[in-house]
């Protein structure tokens, strides 16, 4: 593929942001939009110039001038959604956190492996310049052995009870939507930890407003991951390792500057890339897809089902379970 055509599977913010982060890439587009009411597909057509437009998810998966699928859609329908593309021999990129569960993970990397199919999760955060860069920090040994992860995500949501992430029935509350970026991190630089501690604080609603949970691992390292619904934190993250540690600066996350600091040297820094951060991961994908890969060395799916069941453990410490489930 010379261009990669993308259809957009959900209308939502994500949805939107993604389509207008693509504009500025040469070699992609999105040519499609689906929802569940042509109004709703029409307007975000409309509004972001995308060519085409359906009523169904079904119409958008069936589309022969799709190469790929970004699913955009609630956690919920995630499983469902993916499920849908997969079996209409379409790749798949679909939004954090993946699944509501690991069993729907299993279940999707499954399938897509037995199809032949490209599929991954959309941390985006792990695409971007300054996570290439702390990558390549981790694999040349900057830090020493790594002994601590800290990573917070918090932010101040209305405590109305019709907003997505105030409800039970969407799979709301702060880990899955916010806590997923902490846990992915502590994945990313430590692995699927040996041992789980959490806490949690259910809303009336029935989702956690405040969840933190302590990773261990048998290497003696720790990671200690925080979210909450009720305020925005300093949203930042420290990797500290015997010879050196990382400090990545608000907003963590999406594209921002960190500093290398080492005993009696001055500290380095790294700047922030330009332009939106969603951009980055669809550039990937497209290379992967051009090279005929179904998964991403970077967001690997045995990785994602990992933290999916990570999640799942944290839930059931603090007792949080979804009507869905």
């Amino acid at each position: 593929m010379s261009r990669t055509r993308w259809g957009i599977i959900g209308t939502g913010g994500i949805a939107a942001a993604f389509a207008r982060d693509l504009r500025p890439v040469d070699d992609a587009e999105v040519v499609a939009v689906g929802s569940r009411s042509d109004e709703s597909a029409s307007d975000f057509a409309g509004r972001l110039d995308v060519p085409r437009s359906y009523g169904s998810f079904e119409k958008l998966v069936d589309d022969p001038d799709v190469d790929v699928v970004y699913v955009a859609t609630p956690q919920t329908a995630h499983a469902a959604n993916v499920r849908l593309a997969l079996e209409a021999g379409k790749p798949v990129l679909c939004e954090k956190p993946f699944t509501v569960n690991a069993a729907e993970a299993r279940d999707l990397v499954e399938l897509a492996r037995e199809r032949g199919l490209f599929l991954m999760e959309a941390m985006w955060t792990r695409f971007l310049p300054h996570f290439r860069r702390i990558d390549e920090l981790l694999r040349a040994g900057a830090l020493g052995e790594i002994t601590t992860v800290v990573a917070d995500h918090g932010q101040a949501i209305p405590a109305d009870p019709g907003h997505r992430l105030q409800r039970a029935d969407l799979a709301g509350g702060a880990l899955l939507d916010l806590g997923i970026y902490p846990v992915s991190l502590a994945s990313y630089v430590l692995g699927r930890p040996d041992g789980v501690s959490a806490a949690g604080t259910l809303s009336e609603s029935g989702v956690d407003a405040q969840t933190s949970a302590v990773f261990t691992y048998a290497s003696g390292a720790h990671a200690v991951v925080t979210t909450t619904l009720r305020a925005r934190t300093a949203n930042r993250a420290v990797i500290t390792g015997t010879e050196a540690r990382i400090e990545i600066d608000d907003v963590w996350y999406a594209p921002t500057s960190f500093s290398l600091l080492r005993p009696g040297a001055e500290p380095e820094r790294f700047e922030p890339a330009t332009g939106g951060g969603l951009r980055h991961q669809a550039v990937e994908v497209a290379r992967l897809l051009r090279d005929g890969a179904t998964e991403s060395d970077v967001m690997p799916l045995d990785e994602t089902v990992a933290i999916m069941a990570t999640l799942d453990e944290i839930r059931r410490q603090i007792g949080l379970r979804f009507p869905t489930e």
